[in-house]
């Protein structure tokens, strides 16, 4: 985060795309039929994101003229554009357009990957929203979780600063996190509730609804449109009790009645059969596992999980154990939801992770973030016997109450050695049900959609595969593919009053734009191609002294060498390398006056690449250092 007297450099969003597509997790089932929907007639090309990098790397092309760059669009026309969500985990953001007219669905961060090291975040592009921010009428948030909220605080300005709509949960969490960014305008927020029908301008009427979730306040969105009813789920799940009957029916059933033209579907968990875990099993299952622990209890889930929390702590109560809280945007979260009311615990149930000596093992509870696996979170110093108060003992019970993010399972599994290694019982999702998941799997996708009765289905949230798996989870009743639209973040589809979707051949800009501390889209593919090459064969740095009147080399070339070679290892390697970097620059000087030392160092830089490749058969970062003297 920023410091508090700084504000962040505010760049061009027009940067070339830095990311590439990745399947990093296996998934259940195949689609044979996936293929195919990209050739109906609702339905256009998908873009490579390669060759669209390329164009920009080469400057053969243009992105627009590569990409049919959506300009003027057409009047009395719905548009719907993906911004985020659809190729990734996170970043979700979407908007509609109708003539001058613009309606935006989250704005929300993506967490960093393996091809963008070194960045913080990863946010929507919104350059085309920045051209049309006089236009932008509303700004919708959904629910308290950074994937969907979390940008807001990086582009609130660049867009106008339009009026949010949300709930009170997210009005006060987003309140925190604007307070923690410097010189940004102060949010013109409007709370709404549940059935709450509101005029955003003259063509667009949101009506919001609840959805179950993992955050209280979750709203789904019924947006009233000239081309029809539009519904934005948001992220969903339903309610089951213990006898697996569900409980939260009634507002799918009324929005059924209302005519839906289109509905917007998560799609997190679309491949998976079956139905959603019952939150009430969670809690049994909790509550039998705190029971029979001997020691220490350490749990980690997501900060955001509030629901989840509230029912830990009235656990801990009822077998009388103190509450420790260990990590930041837990205990700000639990703060925000005890003043809601959200919350309710007896004073004293929670307790400094000073005190946490004051009582016995079995009188402790130790509520933690981390359960990603992320480097710097409250749990990995717990494993990795970095944190000041609280260190791994033998018979300690360490529970993971989450699911694994696709890409954090090298993370989660270090955890989860380093806390058995140092003696505490290890307790996850795979050994018992003590995590249900805030996406709605395939089976409960299907029931919702055969209640909502909608004409067309847009799958959002997720992997291409994860979106189309609805194909085979809309088939069982009766819902064809020819209905089911899939979209790439980007491209651009008309809603037609007609009752049809078409996806255009316009696109607008919707690659990475990274958060790197205090840079805001400044990190280009020539920066993440730089650190991925350090990341992999390292650097080596030549230091040359060179006479300005002889063009000599004065004295032997120091080395420095950082993630390629051990230097006292490797005498002959680097005598050769000597030898040849003052050749190079003896050759590159003879007869130059004045000498040219870009030249030299370009000669140098060259020669020198080649020379350890043939050798060693990596490419380091090769950067040479002429002084003049």
């Amino acid at each position: 985060m920023p410091p508090k007297q700084q504000r962040p450099r505010i760049r061009t969003l027009n940067d070339p795309p830095s990311r590439g597509y990745s399947d990093r997790r296996p998934l259940r089932r195949s689609f044979s039929e996936a293929s195919p929907l990209r050739q109906n007639e609702h339905s256009a090309p998908r873009h490579n994101a390669t060759s669209d990098r390329k164009f920009y790397k080469e400057g053969s092309l243009t992105g627009h003229e590569a990409r049919g760059h959506a300009q003027a669009l057409k009047r009395d026309t719905l548009y719907y554009v993906p911004l985020g969500g659809l190729e990734e985990i996170g970043r979700n953001c979407s908007f509609f357009e109708y003539n001058d007219e613009i309606v935006i669905i989250d704005m929300g961060i993506q967490f960093p990957e393996e091809e963008t090291p070194g960045v913080d975040w990863i946010i929507p592009n919104t350059s085309y929203l920045e051209k049309k921010k006089k236009n932008i009428r509303a700004l919708l948030i959904t629910h308290g979780h950074y994937d969907h909220f979390g940008a807001v605080p990086y582009v609130l300005e660049r867009l106008g600063n339009p009026p949010i709509y949300g709930t009170r949960l997210i009005r006060e969490i987003l309140q925190k996190r604007l307070n923690e960014m410097p010189n940004v305008p102060k949010m013109r927020f409007v709370e709404i509730k549940n059935r709450d029908k509101v005029k955003l301008s003259e063509h667009f009427i949101a009506e919001f609804f609840g959805v179950s979730h993992t955050v209280p306040d979750t709203t789904g969105v019924a947006l009233h449109t000239p081309a029809g009813i539009m519904v934005h789920f948001a992220d969903f799940r339903l309610d089951y009790d213990q006898e697996d009957t569900v409980q939260n029916l009634q507002e799918f059933e009324r929005l059924s009645g209302l005519g839906i033209h289109t509905l917007f579907l998560d799609s997190t968990n679309a491949d998976f059969e079956g139905h959603s875990v019952s939150e009430k099993l969670v809690e049994a299952n909790l509550e039998k596992t705190f029971s029979e622990a001997k020691g220490r209890i350490i749990l980690s889930t997501f900060a955001s999980m509030i629901t989840r929390m509230a029912e830990i702590v009235k656990i801990a109560e009822k077998l009388d154990r103190k509450v420790i809280i260990n990590g930041r945007s837990m205990k700000d979260n639990l703060e925000i939801a005890k003043s809601l009311g959200y919350i309710k615990y007896k004073p004293g149930t929670l307790i400094s992770v000073e005190e946490i000596n004051k009582y016995k093992d079995d009188k402790i509870l130790i509520l933690s973030t981390g359960a990603q696996g992320q480097e710097n979170a409250g749990l990995m110093r717990i494993a990795n016997r970095e944190h000041k108060h609280i260190h791994v003992k033998q018979g300690d019970t360490m529970i993971f109450s989450s699911s694994v993010i696709p890409g954090n399972e090298r993370g989660v599994q270090t955890l989860k050695d380093n806390f058995t290694r140092q003696g505490a019982i290890v307790i996850t999702n795979n050994d018992l049900d003590i995590h249900s998941s805030g996406h709605a799997p395939g089976d409960d996708l299907a029931m919702v959609a055969k209640i909502c009765k909608p004409k067309f289905i847009i799958p959002i949230h997720g992997f291409y595969f994860k979106r189309a798996a609805n194909i085979q989870n809309m088939k069982q009743i009766g819902i064809g593919k020819e209905r089911i639209i899939l979209m790439d973040n980007g491209q651009v589809a008309e809603l037609g009053k007609n009752n049809n979707v078409i996806v255009t051949d316009k696109t607008v800009d919707a690659f990475y734009v990274m958060v790197d501390g205090l840079g805001i889209g400044d990190v280009q593919e020539i920066v993440l191609r730089d650190r991925r090459m350090l990341s992999q064969d390292g650097i080596f740095v030549i230091i040359a002294v060179v006479d300005a009147q002889t063009g000599q080399v004065k004295g032997s070339p120091d080395i420095i060498s950082r993630g390629f070679i051990y230097l006292k290892e490797s005498h002959e390697l680097l005598s050769h390398t000597r030898h040849l970097v003052k050749r190079v620059v003896e050759e590159s000087t003879h007869n130059m006056h004045p000498i040219n030392y870009t030249h030299v160092r370009d000669n140098v830089r060259e020669r020198l690449g080649s020379f350890l490749f043939q050798k060693t058969k990596r490419r380091p970062m090769v950067l040479p250092v002429i002084i003049e003297v």
